[in-house]
């Protein structure tokens, strides 16, 4: 199958300019090793079972001898020969002029102790499943960096054909890179399906040999699905746990951190701005899957089921598109955030650059929530203002200043045509999003 450019390359092009060895990692099946073969004349394969045999030999007793193949070179599934580590970082230091000759790729249901980190040597990235542009699913016509970069650019009329039908099929296909090279749409449907039952019952043990219940991970999942792009108290998660298995809040705290290790899933963290002094902003995280099919397989949901619930599926389309929004935000050396307080502000993500620069944005199914969703993100940029305002008062002692919005977005699961309203927020059809 011929390779689907990603959004990372751009970001690996840049590392391995400055660094001499990059460790991919991220979800298995995510792509990591096409990636970095597609950039490699020489592959070390740790897993090829009619060469695995003399690999091993080699990289316990002179693991220097690989690095005498012609370069850039790959090492798949490093953590079975972890002397390479340490022969990669040596190589670092003795060739520091050296740059972009080695790449490591391996199963994150495996972790290593290495007895140096690398740091300044070997530098690490995460790569994520596919987004709605790299599968083809976004016609990629609206970029969000350039509708926070310039004011200018034009979107009205930008459109897309896609439907809330097809959308439902997407999240629980996946953003997997081996869906793309089959055919049949029931089988595509397999694929998540079956990385969420290798999940909770070998890769929660394998990671580093510690026997794991796989009922209480497989109910646990469950829960953190049915809690999905929500702020739901982890207290929450444990009860709906212990309603059915005998376990302590301790054990459970351990099966999530290993479930974050395997990058299954993920918190987002909460913008906190002191905005307005007598509210409680809520620094709760959010939740999410690193990709949302997961947490449909874990609920055992096809894509017929939310044709009776959108409630649910506003809370899935949410977690696909911070997904998107998080690889897109990698890309740009920015970060995905989100705000909740107590007096009912909110903003389902907030995009912010490392410059200091930001985007609120709204996340909404329909396009009869857009007008709500608007008043909600100018009611936000009124809100900083009117602090801004304020903190300037005392031209001695000025309070906290904060940046104003660079945009207020809402991205639409079924928007047919992007438009600016007349207060200047943009709304972006996810099927015309891209990075």
């Amino acid at each position: 199958m011929e390779y689907i450019k990603r959004i990372v390359d751009g970001e690996i092009d840049r590392r391995m300019e400055a660094f001499n060895a990059i460790n991919i990692t991220g979800p298995k099946g995510c792509g990591k090793t096409r990636t970095a073969k597609e950039r490699c004349k020489t592959v070390i394969e740790f897993q090829d079972e009619e060469k695995r045999d003399a690999y091993l030999a080699v990289a316990e007793t002179s693991p220097k001898l690989f690095l005498k193949n012609e370069k850039p070179i790959l090492f798949d599934e490093w953590q079975d020969a972890p002397k390479i580590w340490g022969t990669l970082r040596k190589a670092c230091d003795d060739n520091p002029g050296e740059v972009g000759n080695y790449y490591l790729t391996g199963s994150t249901s495996k972790r290593i102790d290495t007895p140096h980190t690398g740091t300044g040597r070997i530098t690490e990235l995460t790569m994520y499943p596919m987004t709605l542009f790299e599968t083809g699913d976004s016609n990629g016509s609206i970029s969000l960096s350039k509708v926070i970069d310039d004011a200018s650019f034009d979107i009205d009329g930008l459109s897309s054909n896609m439907t809330l039908e097809q959308l439902f099929f997407i999240v629980c296909r996946g953003g997997w890179p081996r869906c793309m090279e089959i055919k049949k749409d029931s089988a595509k449907l397999e694929i998540a399906k079956d990385y969420y039952n290798q999940i909770y019952q070998k890769d929660l043990n394998s990671i580093d040999n510690v026997k794991r219940n796989p009922e209480w991970a497989r109910t646990l999942l469950w829960s953190y699905a049915r809690n999905m792009a929500t702020c739901a108290k982890k207290t929450s998660i444990y009860a709906d746990v212990r309603a059915e298995h005998d376990v302590t809040d301790v054990t459970l705290a351990s099966y999530i951190e290993v479930l974050e290790q395997l990058y299954v899933i993920k918190d987002i963290d909460a913008w906190t701005p002191q905005i307005r002094s007598k509210t409680a902003i809520r620094a709760a995280k959010k939740h999410i899957f690193v990709d949302p099919s997961i947490g449909l397989a874990a609920l055992k949901i096809g894509p017929d089921y939310f044709n009776n619930d959108l409630d649910m599926f506003g809370h899935v389309f949410e977690n696909l598109v911070l997904r998107d929004l998080i690889v897109y935000a990698s890309a740009h050396e920015a970060r995905i955030l989100h705000y909740t307080d107590d007096m009912g502000l909110e903003a389902d993500a907030v995009y912010q650059m490392g410059d200091g620069r930001y985007a609120l944005i709204e996340i909404k199914t329909g396009v009869n929530a857009v007008p709500a969703a608007e008043k909600n993100l100018l009611k936000f940029a009124r809100v900083i203002e009117e602090h801004n305002n304020k903190a300037i008062k005392n031209p001695e002692h000025p309070g906290v200043m904060y940046r104003m919005p660079s945009a207020l977005i809402v991205i639409c699961a079924n928007a047919p045509m992007a438009y600016t309203t007349e207060r200047g927020v943009k709304i972006i059809p996810v099927g015309c999003l891209r990075d």
